[in-house]
């Protein structure tokens, strides 16, 4: 069973002031919040269950975004595991007078769908038609096998205290 129309979300809404930081610009976490709900909006829509947010890679901010901006955040489903999806999510941002939008910030995030008790349960299986699609789910891959390396590696995940 495939959810076409669940696979992307958009939210849109106005920067605030009080979402600002020091430097006069919106704070990075506000932002990651932000990734976040359209990440869960997306994989919500695309599974029909409770999804709870395991990983988010690869966060590039590439442009400030200022209070009165109109802020976009796109997500869209990029690869589906037995339990869990891979949400791609970029964030556009500009001025609302003349909807001339340029990409802020973007990620991938991993969900997982969940149970009342927190177990695992299964998602609709997303299968790419474009040579788009077909590119985004071989990212999706890659990215989980860097994760792979990168965990095995990573001295934290041995580390017996911090």
């Amino acid at each position: 069973m495939s959810n076409t129309s669940g696979r992307e979300a958009t939210l849109r809404f106005l920067a605030e002031p009080s979402e600002v930081n020091f430097g006069g610009k919106v704070h990075g976490g506000t932002v990651m919040k932000w990734i976040d709900h359209a990440g869960y909006t997306c994989a919500v829509g695309w599974s029909g269950r409770y999804c709870v947010t395991v990983y988010v890679g690869g966060i590039r901010f590439q442009h400030p975004i200022h209070i009165g901006d109109l802020v976009e955040v796109r997500a869209k489903v990029i690869y589906t595991g037995t339990t869990s999806l891979h949400i791609a999510v970029k964030v556009w941002a500009g001025d609302p007078r003349d909807r001339n939008l340029r990409r802020t910030t973007h990620c991938v995030i991993v969900f997982v769908a969940v149970d009342r008790d927190g177990h695992p349960m299964s998602v609709p299986a997303w299968v790419p038609v474009s040579e788009e699609d077909k590119a985004l789910q071989q990212y999706a891959q890659q990215l989980m096998e860097q994760r792979k390396t990168i965990d095995s590696a990573h001295p934290l995940n041995h580390a017996k205290e911090m």
